[in-house]
């Protein structure tokens, strides 16, 4: 019997109209039980949260959706951690009447899936990570997130440092390392430490920095690591990594690759916001 395709599909981020017109891509129809991993940041930035939240929704156990910063935000906003900000658009999640149900489906996505050889995160994986370390790491987030005291987890979310990672790390430290690899890195030193604050376009970057995935002897190598979250850097096809962020929310395309043959399908997103904020 014929495996059913997976599609992995990069960041949605409240556009919702660009991933109705991608899932009826004739490509993608023509699977009807077709698998969606989603790179993470459903929501946030985009027009209608709510709405493309419910549709992922409404895929069940087709869909696999890791968390990313956005929908860690998400999570954050609804426990009275952090306050919406001027340019987000998740009132509507927040204030819809089955908001609490919403929530937890949130809170009860992982930080990290892995079959067929293929790794999702929304961001990145640490050098010394490999598989095995990754799922593990992530589980910790997640039992925390799924558990009852999940509103503590995420007041110690915040912040740029520990900027690498050390076994003995615990409590807050711990859990904030996780979540930035995970969910918001991007560049690092060649010794691999986590560098947040560089905003400049893919190769522009100051001397001693590089992708999170071209630090040497990176432990997932073996695998192909899959992530979303780097609007500027773009598609990015390779044996081991492949990057689907193609900035749908700033105007970009909606991509999605299918795993079994790479195969591309790609939809316009519109006009867009103002890609000089962060993505």
């Amino acid at each position: 019997m014929k495996a059913h395709d997976i599609w992995m599909i990069g960041d949605l981020q409240g556009c919702c109209d660009p991933l109705e017109n991608l899932l009826s891509q004739p490509a993608i129809k023509e699977d009807p039980q077709a698998r969606f991993w989603f790179a993470g940041d459903l929501i946030n930035r985009g027009p209608k949260s709510l709405a493309t939240l419910r549709r992922v929704m409404e895929l069940e156990e087709r869909a696999v959706a890791v968390l990313g910063n956005h929908d860690l935000h998400l999570l954050a906003a609804a426990a009275g951690v952090r306050k919406p900000g001027k340019s987000d658009t998740i009132d509507d999640i927040l204030g819809a009447p089955d908001a609490k149900q919403l929530i937890d489906w949130v809170r009860h996505r992982p930080l990290a899936h892995f079959a067929n050889d293929h790794l999702m995160v929304h961001a990145g994986t640490l050098a010394k990570w490999d598989v095995a370390k990754t799922l593990s790491l992530a589980s910790e987030v997640q039992d925390a997130l799924r558990g009852p005291n999940w509103q503590r987890a995420l007041q110690k979310m915040y912040g740029n440092q520990p900027s690498r990672w050390n076994d003995q790390y615990h409590g807050g430290k711990r859990i904030r390392v996780i979540i930035n690899a995970l969910t918001r890195m991007r560049l690092c030193t060649l010794s691999g430490h986590m560098e947040f604050a560089t905003k400049v376009a893919p190769g522009a970057w100051p001397p001693g920095l590089i992708p999170w995935f071209d630090v040497p002897n990176r432990a997932t190598s073996n695998v192909t690591v899959v992530f979303g979250h780097w609007s500027t850097l773009g598609l990015l096809l390779r044996k081991d990594v492949i990057c689907l962020d193609t900035g749908c929310v700033w105007g970009g395309k909606l991509t999605a690759l299918r795993m079994q043959d790479r195969k591309l399908v790609q939809v316009a997103c519109g006009k867009g916001l103002d890609p000089t904020s962060d993505g």
